[in-house]
């Protein structure tokens, strides 16, 4: 029995319509995460400050090359005997051969380290900037050229080739055996001195799926990036499952469009999410060596009592002359006499309210009048007695 044409007219303008959704899907997806961050709180933080997508990094390229042109204050040859056989070597590839024996006496060229970052998805043809170091004595690299020089990555291949003018921060000046130095001369920047000549193969687009990195491991931050990431896609997309989930504390798994020209769009709006994040763990950092004290938002303090005084030693060498009576034969003796003085401030007992602000935390401490080393005392007496409730770290 034949079904009714009005029913097959339903049926077919019902699968039309499912067709018509699931092709609109991945620009669905891509318009909510652009737009929805417009309406996060002010004070929240984009995804892109609190993570990375795994793969997508820079790679570090090394080179070794020459730089002349100096005025007189490149390498010397006795005392770095490779600048000269990186020149010779440079030479005889131009076609210019010296006596056997030679050793050329320079003084207006240096050998050089030059580095550079390799960004991702970057292309043959781009220009990246490079940093210049001296390896040798050189006194200073300013207004040196540096040289045709390769630039190769972990793998030994040469992925980009730099050349082009030093700019150096610093100045300096020496004579009659004064000198005045303002920066550093010995190391500099040639600002898009290396072209790209091979790509590093980025395959992070070309799977379904990709891993969103914390810059901080934190269970929280990773719950809350995905609640994000699932709260502005999920409303709208009829997506039946989130497309993010956290793997762990660091990593988070997401979903990427099934139209690959919808992935860029879609990494972009997620990358402008704004994420509200947890309280973090409360932490006091503490520099033994300079006496720098750091503490967050996070730490509190509990009602204590604190004593607190100095003992300091003071000694003092004053020179005495002893004389000889008069005809006596003598010498005149030099002596000196040490005064040694020890005081103890009295230290009375404190009371530090207890407050769960970081400003009043602060100010309790500051009302002890200890010296930032004195305080690193008291913080750690403040830890052990369960009254400082936050983590100490001492580096």
């Amino acid at each position: 029995m034949g079904m009714p044409s009005s029913a097959s007219s339903l049926r077919d303008a019902f699968f039309a319509l499912r067709r018509f959704a699931a092709g609109m899907r991945c620009a669905i997806l891509a318009a909510l995460l652009s737009l929805s961050w417009l309406a996060a709180p002010a004070h929240a933080e984009r995804v892109k400050e609190l993570a990375s997508i795994q793969g997508v990094r820079a790679n570090q390229l090394i080179g070794y090359g020459l730089v002349v042109g100096l005025d007189g204050s490149g390498d010397q040859t006795t005392q770095a005997p490779f600048t000269v056989q990186s020149l010779q070597s440079m030479l005889s590839q131009l076609g210019v051969q010296l006596p056997p024996g030679i050793t050329p006496q320079l003084r207006n060229a240096a050998a050089v380290m030059v580095t550079a970052q390799l960004p991702p998805y970057a292309r043959p043809g781009q220009a990246i900037d490079v940093t210049v170091s001296s390896l040798g004595n050189a006194k200073s690299l300013r207004g040196g050229t540096l040289l045709l020089t390769p630039l190769r990555g972990a793998d030994g291949q040469v992925y980009a080739m730099a050349q082009g003018n030093l700019v150096v921060g610093g100045a300096g000046a020496s004579a009659a055996g004064s000198k005045v130095q303002i920066n550093h001369l010995s190391a500099g920047r040639v600002p898009g001195g290396a072209t790209v000549e091979r790509i590093v193969p980025n395959q992070t687009l070309a799977s379904d799926s990709i891993h969103i990195e914390l810059n901080q491991t934190d269970f929280a931050t990773a719950h809350r990036v995905a609640e994000a990431i699932n709260a502005s896609v999920l409303p709208g997309s009829g997506a039946a499952v989130p497309i993010a989930q956290p793997l762990d504390a660091r990593v988070i798994r997401v979903q990427l469009p099934a139209d690959p020209a919808q992935r860029v769009p879609f990494l972009a709006g997620l990358e402008n999410l704004d994420v509200r994040l947890a309280a973090p763990l409360a932490r006091v950092i503490v520099n033994a060596r300079t006496g720098s004290v750091v503490m967050n938002q996070s730490v509190t303090l509990a009602p204590s009592a604190v004593a607190h005084g100095n003992l300091s030693v003071t000694v003092q060498a004053m020179p005495m002359v002893s004389q000889p009576a008069p005809f006596s034969k003598g010498s005149t003796v030099v002596a000196e006499r040490a005064d040694i003085e020890i005081r103890q401030d009295g230290g009375s007992m404190m009371m530090l309210e207890g407050s769960a602000k970081l400003p009043d935390v602060v100010k309790a401490l500051n009302s002890l009048g200890a010296t930032p080393q004195d305080l690193i005392a008291i913080l750690q007496a403040l830890k052990a007695a369960g009254s400082l409730k936050a983590e100490l770290e001492i580096i």
